[in-house]
This record gives C-alpha cells, sequence and structure tokens, in this order.
C-alpha cells in the first residue's frame, strides 16, 4: 500500500508534563526532522521514549486524516474555524493514505525510501486530556479509538517524511502479544503521550 509520511516528530523530552491548562512545555531544538534514525527494539534515535522501558511502544504513528475528520467534527468554535495542525497529537509518524489504527496488535513493513523496516504494533495510541488544549474542547473524547498506534521497531533503518509503503501485515500470535515475562495476552501497558 503506497502511503505519504507528513510528518516525523522527534521529540528529546515531554512537552505534555503537568496540567493541560498549564501548556506545553517549550521545545528543546528541532523536533520535526526529515529523516530519522530507528533503532531495533529501541525507538527513534533522539526520541523521549528511545531506549526506555517502553521500548515496545516505543514509536507512535497516526493517520493525517483522523486529524482533518475531528477538524471538520470540532473545528468550528465561537472564533470561527480553526486549523488542526496534526502534528500536534505528537505522534512520532504523521502518515497520509492509511487506515493506521488497523495495524494494532499487527506486525508490518514500513519503507520510507531508504529500505524495510519491520514493526510490531501492540496497543493503540490513547488520546489524553491534552488533545482539549491543543485542538479544543471535546477533541480528547472524539480521538478516542482513532489517535493512532504505538508500535515496536523489529529493524534499525531510517525513515523519511515522503513517499513510503506499508507491506506485510499480519496479525500477531497471542504469544506475541505477552510481555515479556508475562502471560499470553497480557499486553505491555502503552505510555502516554
Amino acid at each position: 500500500m503506497d502511503v505519504q509520511i507528513e510528518a516525523l516528530v522527534v521529540a528529546p523530552r515531554h512537552r505534555m508534563a503537568g496540567r493541560p491548562r498549564d501548556g506545553l512545555a517549550p521545545a528543546v531544538g528541532p523536533e520535526h526532522p526529515t529523516t530519522a534514525q530507528v533503532r531495533a527494539h529501541l525507538g527513534i534515535v533522539g526520541d523521549r521514549y528511545f531506549g526506555t522501558r517502553s521500548a515496545r511502544a516505543s514509536v507512535t504513528m497516526i493517520a493525517a486524516e483522523n486529524i482533518e475528520d475531528l477538524e471538520r467534527d470540532l473545528g468550528d468554535t465561537l472564533f470561527g474555524p480553526t486549523s488542526f495542525d496534526p502534528v500536534l497529537a505528537r505522534r512520532n509518524l504523521v502518515v497520509r493514505g492509511f487506515d493506521v489504527d488497523a495495524l494494532v496488535r499487527c506486525s508490518f513493513t514500513l519503507d520510507a525510501v531508504h529500505g524495510p523496516i519491520r514493526f510490531r504494533s501492540l496497543t493503540p495510541a490513547s488520546p489524553c486530556a491534552w488533545m482539549n488544549e491543543v485542538y479544543t474542547p471535546g477533541a480528547h473524547q472524539a480521538l478516542r479509538g482513532r489517535a493512532g498506534i504505538r508500535c515496536e521497531p523489529l529493524d534499525d533503518g531510517r525513515i523519511s517524511v515522503g513517499p513510503a509503503t506499508i507491506t506485510d501485515i499480519a496479525p500477531l500470535a497471542l504469544h506475541e502479544l505477552a510481555r515479556p515475562g508475562g502471560r499470553a495476552g497480557e499486553a505491555t501497558r502503552a505510555p502516554r503521550p
């Protein structure tokens, strides 16, 4: 399947810390590279989840169309129409042309110009209350079930903004969903964005 990677977000620290009403913490350096290095079982080099205990959920992905749907549904406010930037969802990859949420509990291969990288997605990326702050009130609820996925890279490689393909999509077997040292079907708890 041909897709487009519209944006990358590689943030060295959490910007959504504390209470949403306090606003986003300032960025530390550029967060939107055109190319990012991916390391197997570790995540995206330079990202806040790289090499953490959250490795099985270290890379996040969202469909740009889901944010466009949100804008269509909630974008008209008392102050007029509001434009919603998909990057504000703080997912590492913003993808166009594919139902990203359908990849949860699947393995798949992403080839973004530099060669194929296999991924395993165990959990959806649940939206948090911050979505009401960065988009509009009601966004948190509206994004439930369509806020993207969390996944683990199984290969080293590079990802770039631009054309890409998603292939080799396969549902995960029950034993692949188990937490290391856990029981089958006991998935890892995903970190918040």
